[in-house]
């Protein structure tokens, strides 16, 4: 089986009055290339008249947001002219690209009646050739989404493919994304090809994963020895997985901007604060 580098527990950083663990990065695991920023936000309960999610108007550059509503819902809004309300089970997926600003906040209706709300956001790495591409999103509810079933659960396929079934989108980059749900007693096997990077975030439940403990709110750091995982869930489980061959690129990060050197860094800054991301329409 593939061997366990470590596992991490994701750190409390919550932001306001809402409840967010950070998997990647942290003090113990910096990306997992080209998987390079994780957020789970929730879960919690919104009361009526609430001020919803704070993710106002902002900028991004030179990669890819993937955003999970595991519950609640999100209003997506850009300056390419997009617009959503994603509802709980869907999925998100932006390519900034060479530059956009976007915000994803509650909904009217979440504001003003409250209920819970679970989401995870995962930031994925653009390779140098696609970091300056033309923008785009698309938003997709529960219903539009893959599922693949396996003996004590089931997969919602997000991106590539899992276990035979494609995802609801295929990005160039051939990032593999799905969510699992395990039942107690369940146990998975697969198969990931050993030059590809492994994605595993433990978002509920408890796991054995290749014979070592994994409980909720952890990351699992794999190494690139062997293509087989075993999975067993020990609780009734919900577990991020992903993988994708890794860039092998610099990466430097700042704030919203996530380029290869700090001069192209540098040049976001500057044509975003010169108008070049579009105009921001409230």
């Amino acid at each position: 089986m593939r061997s366990i580098r470590k596992i991490v527990k994701a750190e409390y950083r919550p932001i306001g009055d809402l409840i967010t663990y950070s998997p990647m990065p942290t003090g113990s695991i910096d990306m997992i290339d080209p998987f390079i920023f994780l957020n789970h936000h929730g879960p919690q309960t919104y009361k009526p008249n609430n001020k919803g999610l704070p993710f106002g108007p902002h900028p991004h550059r030179g990669m890819e947001t993937v955003t999970f509503i595991l519950d609640g819902d999100i209003s997506h809004k850009d300056s390419s002219g997009n617009e959503s309300v994603i509802g709980a089970g869907g999925v998100q997926w932006m390519t900034a690209g060479s530059g956009l600003i976007h915000a994803e906040v509650s909904s009217e209706k979440f504001k003003e009646k409250g209920g819970p709300l679970e989401i995870l956001q995962l930031w994925v790495n653009l390779p140098a050739k696609l970091k300056m591409g033309k923008p785009w999103y698309k938003g997709l509810q529960n219903i539009e989404i893959p599922v693949a079933e396996f003996e004590g659960g089931k997969a919602q396929v997000v991106s590539g493919e899992f276990e035979g079934t494609k995802g609801a989108f295929q990005p160039e980059t051939g990032i593999n994304l799905a969510l699992l749900f395990i039942e107690k007693g369940a146990k998975l096997k697969l198969q990931v090809p050993e030059n590809h990077n492994i994605l595993c975030y433990v978002i509920k439940g408890e796991l054995q994963v290749n014979g070592k403990q994994a409980m909720k709110l952890h990351l699992v750091d794999f190494g690139n020895d062997s293509p087989e995982l075993q999975i067993e869930a020990i609780e009734d489980s919900t577990l991020l997985f992903g993988h994708a061959k890794p860039f092998d690129e610099p990466v430097v990060a700042r704030g919203p901007f996530v380029m290869n050197t700090m001069e192209e860094i540098n040049q976001a800054y500057a044509d975003y604060q010169s108008g070049k991301f579009g105009s921001w329409k409230d």
